[in-house]
């Protein structure tokens, strides 16, 4: 595990709020020249504390909206059963986030849809189609909130 100082932090925090900000411009921010915050950058990427930067998408203003949570139990389970699921729901452009968790489901998946008559369809001929899919619950998103990360 990486130490972090306070220092690592805000340039976290920041990066976070948004990944395009460039060393230069943090460094001017937090005190630091352009190549010392950029190693220290460097160094959370190599230490894996930053995965990866990222764009999120406004599914609404790209004509999605309609965002549901689906919880699906597996009818057949066993590692070929999950392996064959996982491959198959990944692969459906709707699905925006596959879970495999505890508890009452097995998965838990991020499905968005232009309207309700779209993710109806693509309920039944996607996914309910998959390969061991038992029971499926879903739960329309009425409002979504980000919330800060463990440093927020």
């Amino acid at each position: 595990m990486i130490e972090l100082d306070e220092t690592d932090r805000r340039i976290l925090r920041a990066l976070a709020e948004d990944a395009t900000q460039s060393a230069g411009a943090l460094g001017r921010r937090f005190g630091l020249s352009q190549p010392a915050c950029w190693r220290r950058i460097r160094r959370l990427e190599e230490a894996g504390v930053i995965a990866g930067r990222r764009v999120d998408l406004d599914a609404e203003a790209l004509g999605f909206s309609v965002s549901v949570f689906l919880g699906v139990k597996l009818a057949t389970k066993g590692r070929v059963g999950l392996e064959q699921f996982e491959r198959a729901v990944t692969a459906i452009p709707e699905v925006q986030t596959v879970q495999h968790v505890l508890g009452l489901f097995d998965y838990r998946l991020k499905v968005v849809a232009r309207d309700l008559p779209d993710f109806e369809r693509v309920l039944r001929r996607r996914i309910m189609t998959l390969p061991g899919v038992g029971n499926v619950e879903a739960n329309v998103i009425l409002s979504e909130e980000r919330l800060p990360g463990p440093l927020g």
